[in-house]
């Protein structure tokens, strides 16, 4: 049966509004994945694409869980538009753990970028140690800086249990295991230990204060009281090198280390749950529309959650009441 002239015209014009619409979509589907991609970048710190100075923000209580933080770093320090690096502390402290991890991945950082602190605001105890991760401390006039210490504490409800009438009965190996117990008093044996442990780790905070500020025994006996001292105070006992704002900071990593002048300062920030579900949402598009190795390539963005918990060895300014 022969075709009609006509009809072959309209299935061609219908086959050419079919391709225009097939590469519209699919430059549609581009245009708004690079959207995500670029807004989720923004928010995670990549800060456009010309040279720049990086802020990392440490902020609040420092707890065990770093890898958010040694994750932003690796990105900072692969990263080829950062010429140096703002280490922007304002914290109480935390776990001696999380402080640990937080100075190592710092001076991990160092060997790349040249980094700064400023202190704007608060850097006791764990803050403290991540400050003196970096080579030079500007720190505000009424900044906070010290509370050299460890702190171990734990709740005593003996004197609740017997007024309940409620008696914890155990069996163990050990006089000193699971010691200290809340459901009882703390014996001599018990204390001696812990007191063993925190003079151990209270040492090590000293010895890392007396390599980074470079202080002899009696300089680090006047700083490791256990007390703040704001940035005025600070100053002459070589707690920080200069008292000003996050302008000197940068200033000290143009004249000592040779970056680029008038460099911007982007924020850096690890990545989020909410950076993640936006990836995810546009590999599951990507997917629909049969382009597989794309989806997979967006999935592999990312990052699990972990819960932090603050538990442990404390070295923090104040901690909060239980």
């Amino acid at each position: 049966m022969p075709i009609d002239a006509e009809a072959i015209a309209d299935r061609r014009r219908l086959r050419r509004k079919l391709s225009f619409w097939r590469i519209a979509g699919f430059s549609g589907l581009i245009a708004a994945v690079a959207a995500i991609g670029y807004a989720a970048a923004d928010r995670m710190g990549y800060g456009g694409v010309q040279q720049q100075i990086a802020r990392i923000s440490v902020d609040g209580l420092i707890t065990g869980n770093q890898q958010r933080m040694a994750d932003l770093m690796q990105r900072v320090g692969d990263s080829n538009l950062v010429s140096g690096v703002v280490i922007s502390v304002n914290s109480p402290g935390g776990t001696t753990t999380g402080s640990e991890e937080l100075y190592r991945n710092i001076r991990r950082l160092s060997e790349r970028k040249p980094v700064v602190t400023f202190v704007d605001g608060t850097a006791a105890s764990g803050g403290y140690i991540t400050a003196i991760s970096s080579d030079y401390i500007v720190a505000r006039e009424t900044s906070l800086v010290g509370s050299i210490g460890v702190l171990f504490q734990y709740p005593d409800l003996s004197g609740l249990m017997q007024t309940v009438g409620v008696k914890v009965e155990e069996v163990k190996s050990s006089p000193l295991k699971a010691e200290p117990s809340p459901f009882k008093p703390t014996s001599p044996e018990a204390r001696a230990a812990l007191q063993q442990v925190v003079g151990d780790t209270y040492d090590w905070f000293k010895n890392l204060v007396r390599e980074r500020r470079r202080l002899n025994e009696s300089e680090l006996a006047a700083v490791s009281t256990g007390q703040v001292f704001n940035g005025r105070q600070g100053l002459p006992m070589k707690l920080v090198d200069k008292v000003g704002g996050e302008r000197d900071a940068v200033a000290w990593l143009e004249q000592e280390r040779k970056i680029p002048k008038d460099l911007p300062i982007r924020d850096w920030k690890p990545r989020s749950d909410r950076d993640i579900s936006l990836f995810a949402m546009a590999a599951t598009a990507v997917d629909l529309l049969g382009f597989e190795r794309v989806a997979e390539a967006l999935r592999r963005t990312e990052a699990h959650a972990e819960i932090a918990q603050l538990d442990g060895l404390l070295v923090v300014w104040q901690p909060s009441e239980k």
